[in-house]
């Protein structure tokens, strides 16, 4: 203490305000306590209160009064759509909706993955394959189990891609000197023709609704009302793109036992191939040679040729790319018709979607990858299709922003072995995307339950079509983001569960709905088989950590379990009677080994 020059008492001194000298609590409201160098307090005196942080309301004003819980979808949310009452959002709530539906591109993986153990997650020890036999189950957390494993294939000592397919797809029956005119000269008669691209336009067309119907339909009128020696000098493309067409539609008929479709649907796609010959199709590309090969690339993987199907696709988006289907239309042909814009915009769309949810099932690095075509600018016009199918230019453009979606987050990772979210707050980020992509579907989309999309089917198969297509996309997408773990971050397996479930249960009302169509749909069935290979696992897993108690008590792994013996019926289903699948045959044998 030092002395008072005036003869009071002595005048203390005080510490310093510092951290060292100053002891206050973490929590907010608490005292601020400031003591002297001797330990004496020297006052006491509340810190102020933490502010609260000026959050802005999402949810739309009529859940915000009824306090409910809203989905914040748009335009009406669920509950608003249930309620039949207005659904009105705030002004920054709609800017921020807008805001994170805008995604960015994310950095692309060029860093080689960590070296990792032998032994995988879910799988066990695993034998290092043959480097020429290129093994679709990777040993990664990253990576779906099975995708093109598990068929009844042996790999050869050369290089058989994914083990799918023997030989090669396009029969030869041509010669030299044919020409077109000898491809022209195999087409089934006309009312044939037209039963089979009706059957192409009922089953095919609502999943991929990539042509103009009516333009298509002029074109192939005057083909036919030509004379015989000018029809054989027809638009080779053209020619192509019939075929396809033909081949897919005979996919889907049902009045021919299997083997007959499937022989006499091979004959009519090695016609479109040599028809894409006889267009110089490696050289030269336009519209509808793009259009044949989509078609050509779905006909080989329906038709088990998974690995013939994967390598064409390369070809088809090399010319997608050449022919500069990947630019904005206004940019590199500003005064193309809105038609035929419109046109390129949904053909660029059908080559993305395509080698998007291929690349998911594969493992493999997506191709689609550089463009700047903007799904908003595709819009209806007055003589598109869409006038009378209301919900194609909607589905699209669902397809479309999931598919821009997916391809970074979850395919590039993924064909290098990464973890598709290195952190939870990007996992957290990546999960409000995808949330945001489904709040951004249509209500048709989004508000279905069993028993009104079995009564729509009575009605409207398109849009039931279409509805358990983007269903199934959306939940597998989901949960391989919830199944993908790293050092950070854990498996989710309650979200890839409840995903998984979703999806796969999409396809088992389309195999009640559409039966047929559902055998033929190989992207569809292997998708849900992947699913339940992924709930499989978690419950392996969850056997090993906890027992089995979980299985019997948790109704959400009754649930998982249920969905895999239905999985079983369905295959078996699928493989019984003289000409079975082999294929689900298998599949059941893989998924028994989980019960």
């Amino acid at each position: 203490m030092n002395m008072n020059p005036f003869g009071g008492p002595p005048t203390p001194v005080y510490a310093v305000i510092s951290p060292a000298t100053t002891q206050s609590s973490s929590l907010a409201g608490s005292p601020t306590i400031v003591k002297h160098e001797d330990g004496s307090v020297i006052s006491s005196e509340p810190a102020k209160k933490k502010q609260k942080r000026n959050k802005p309301t999402l949810s739309c004003e009529e859940c915000v009064e009824r306090k409910t819980k809203c989905d914040r979808g748009r335009p009406n949310c669920i509950a608003c759509i249930k309620r039949q009452t207005e659904c009105r959002y705030a002004h920054v709530a709609n800017i921020l909706e807008e805001t994170s539906r805008t995604v960015n591109s994310t950095t692309r993986m060029t860093k080689p993955p960590k070296k990792k153990s032998a032994v995988n997650e879910f799988e066990g020890p695993k034998q290092i394959p043959h480097p020429y036999e290129r093994s679709a189950s990777r040993g990664s957390t990253s990576s779906s189990t099975g995708l093109l494993s598990n068929v009844p294939y042996s790999h050869p000592s050369a290089s058989n891609v994914f083990g799918i397919g023997s030989e090669h797809p396009f029969a030869n029956y041509w010669t030299c000197q044919g020409g077109l005119a000898e491809v022209i000269s195999v087409l089934p008669e006309k009312l044939q023709s037209d039963i089979l691209l009706e059957r192409y336009f009922e089953c095919v067309d609502p999943v991929y609704p990539m042509l103009h119907r009516q333009t298509f339909y002029a074109d192939y009128t005057h083909f036919w009302s030509l004379p015989q020696a000018e029809r054989d000098h027809a638009d080779a493309a053209f020619v192509a793109l019939v075929f396809s067409m033909l081949a897919m539609g005979t996919q889907f008929v049902t009045t021919t036992s299997p083997r007959e479709r499937q022989q006499t649907a091979e004959f009519y796609v090695s016609a479109a191939h040599q028809s894409l010959r006889m267009s110089s199709y490696l050289n030269k590309a336009s519209v509808r040679s793009i259009q044949a090969m989509v078609l050509v690339t779905y006909f080989l993987i329906n038709d088990n040729h998974a690995s013939d199907g994967w390598a064409f696709a390369g070809i088809l988006i090399r010319q997608a790319y050449a022919m500069g289907l990947h630019r904005d239309p206004n940019i590199v042909s500003p005064h193309a018709s809105t038609f035929d814009k419109q046109q390129r915009r949904k053909l660029w769309q059908a080559v993305l979607l395509q080698d998007t949810f291929l690349t998911v099932l594969l493992s493999l690095p997506p191709s689609a990858t550089h463009t700047d075509v903007n799904v908003e600018d595709l819009q209806d016009d007055a003589s598109s299709i869409a006038n009378t199918n209301p919900t194609d230019t909607a589905y699209i453009r669902g397809c479309w922003t999931l598919a821009n979606l997916v391809q970074e987050t979850i395919c590039s990772p993924r064909s290098l072995d990464l973890p598709i979210s290195s952190t939870p707050r990007q996992k957290a980020k990546l999960l409000a995307d995808f949330r945001a992509v489904y709040r951004s579907f249509p209500d048709v989309f989004r508000c279905w339950d069993t028993q009104t999309i079995a009564l729509l089917s009575q009605t409207d198969k398109r849009i039931v079509r279409q509805t358990l297509f983007l269903t199934s996309n959306y939940f597998h997408s989901v949960m391989l983001l919830h199944s993908s773990g790293s050092d950070e971050v854990p498996v989710n397996a309650r979200g890839a569960l409840e995903a998984a479930h979703d999806a796969i249960s999409a396809f088992f009302l389309f195999y009640e709905l559409l039966e047929s169509e559902a055998k033929v749909w190989w992207v569809f069935n292997h998708r849900a088989f992947l699913e339940a290979l992924c709930i499989g696992g978690i419950i392996k897993d969850t056997i090993k950590e906890e027992g089995g108690e979980l299985l019997a008590k948790d109704p959400l792994y009754v649930r998982a379990k249920g969905n895999i013996l239905r999985m079983i019926e369905v295959m078996q289903a699928m493989s019984e009677g003289e000409h079975g699948s082999a294929v689900a045959l298998t599949r059941v044998s893989v998924l028994t080994a989980y019960l």
